[in-house]
């Protein structure tokens, strides 16, 4: 038997939890982990990652596309670690 409870197509997804939102911006930062150096939540894009600045706008626009949002390009330099992008992106789709 099938389920009685019919769902919504139009029933949006319940936002990610802190944890997903972490996980998946890791998974992001991979590719841009030139050094192989163990990603934390207090890994800084500049000093641990050696991120330049065109290798931080394809990494935000990445983080964009993964999670359907806009970083305000005004918070970006305020952004210096990893735990502080997921915590940006976390109030972002919190509205």
């Amino acid at each position: 038997m099938s389920d009685p409870t019919p769902t919504s197509p139009d029933t949006p997804a319940a936002p990610p939890t802190a944890d997903e939102i972490y996980r998946r911006i890791c998974a992001l930062i991979e590719p841009f982990n030139k050094k192989g150096v163990a990603v934390t939540p207090q890994t800084t894009f500049a000093g641990d990652l050696d991120l330049d600045s065109l290798n931080v706008m394809d990494l935000v626009a990445a983080i964009e596309d993964e999670f359907d949002i806009i970083l305000p390009i005004n918070r970006l330099p305020d952004l210096e670690t990893v735990q502080q992008v997921a915590d940006e992106v976390a109030s972002i789709l919190k509205g």
